[in-house]
Parts: C-alpha cells; structure tokens; sequence
C-alpha cells in the first residue's frame, strides 16, 4: 500500500480506536463528576485511565499492525499517552479550572485537541517500525 494511502487507512483507524477511547474517557469523566462528585481533574484522570487500556490495544493491533505485547513500543506508549495526559490536565485545568468554563465544554475542546497530538506522536513514535526516523531498534 501506498504511502499515502497508509496514512488515510491509519488515520480513520486511529480516529475509530479514539472515539472508542475518547467514548470511554468522556463517559467514564462524567460520571465521575455528576454520580461521584469528583473534580474535574479527578473525573478526568478517571476517563483517562479507563481508556488508556482501549487506546493502546486499539491502535496495536488495528492502526499500526503492531503486536500487543511489545516492552519498549509500550513504553514510548506510555510516554506519549502520559504527554496526552499532561495535555489534558493543563488544558482541563485552565478550561473549566482557571476560566470557569463549564465542564461539559472544556471537554469538549480536550476530545479534539489531545488525539490529534496524540496520533503525531503515535505514528511517529510510538508505534513506528523499527529503522523509521524517531525509533532506535530493540
């Protein structure tokens, strides 16, 4: 397959694996906030830690057609997973924290911005074979 026909198929898979996620985490962060009365931030780590586990074995297997278990491309998971985190919280924290947005719509604007940076860094990193540009063999 073409290049760029790779990063068409990759790209709608991606986005198929994090509505999937980000469904998980929304929900998951509502509750929390609205049955739980959690923070905002507590709600948020909440929804991140449910669809940690469904952004990677999603986007393993189905975008990247990479194995599951795999030490180190889990680890660089990881990594760009808890960047995506970092995003989300400060972003969490100036929305619906600092400038009183209400919490439903500083989600709202988190659902978009964190899985794109999130598929740079997966498709660049993450998951890329070994000898791409940005990963040392294992």
């Amino acid at each position: 397959m073409s290049e760029p026909a790779t990063l068409v198929r990759q790209g709608g898979t991606f986005a198929l694996v994090g509505l999937a996620a980000t469904a998980v985490h929304a929900l998951v962060a509502l509750l929390a906030r609205e049955e739980l009365h959690a923070t905002a931030m507590q709600a948020t780590v909440s929804g991140y830690i449910c669809a940690v586990g469904v952004s990677y074995l999603g986007n393993a297997r189905y975008t990247f057609g990479r194995p599951a278990l795999h030490g180190s491309q889990f680890l660089r998971f990881l990594v760009v997973s808890l960047a995506g985190l970092g995003a989300n919280l400060g972003l969490t924290w100036l929305l619906a924290t600092r400038l009183g947005w209400p919490f439903p719509a500083a989600l709202a604007v988190i659902v978009v911005v964190i899985p794109s940076l999130s598929f740079a860094g997966s498709k660049l990193w993450a998951f890329a074979e070994r000898g791409q540009a940005g990963n040392s063999p294992s």
